[in-house]
């Protein structure tokens, strides 16, 4: 699996991924233009959505209607490390969702791809390269 990444604009970062461009950018009160999330909210948005398509995926394999479900995700912050020290995703779900599968949906939710290399993290190598202009 190989991503490109290249520069845009004021801040903008692009990753270039399975013929899809993806946009981030900063917010325009630290130099950016605001036209996309910022690299770290799309890294955290990777967290609700890869747990929404387990979610979405274990609904209609039942014929479970996923109009009036959604996945609210909250963090804690920690001001004196600047991080991230807690994230909360509430799985909201209509009356008419099958009380037989609310503990179930939690366990597909938990199969995350992502909170699982959270979980176990790679190893990051960063080196340089020299192209030719």
């Amino acid at each position: 699996m190989e991503f490109a990444i290249t520069f845009s604009g004021k801040k903008q970062v692009i990753a270039h991924i399975d013929g899809h461009r993806v946009l981030t950018d900063q917010p325009i009160q630290v130099g950016g233009d605001n036209e996309g999330p910022s690299p770290f909210s799309l890294f955290l948005a990777s967290l609700g959505t890869c747990a929404g398509i387990y979610v979405k995926s274990f609904c209609d394999q039942r014929g479970i209607p996923t109009d009036n479900i959604r996945i609210v995700q909250k963090h804690s912050f920690d001001p004196s490390t600047r991080m991230i020290n807690g994230i909360d995703m509430i799985i909201e779900l209509p009356e008419s969702f099958p009380e037989k599968y609310k503990e179930t949906v939690l366990k597909a939710a938990d199969q995350c791809a992502v909170k699982k290399h959270l979980l176990n993290p790679p190893a990051i190598h960063v080196t340089t390269a020299v192209t030719a202009e």
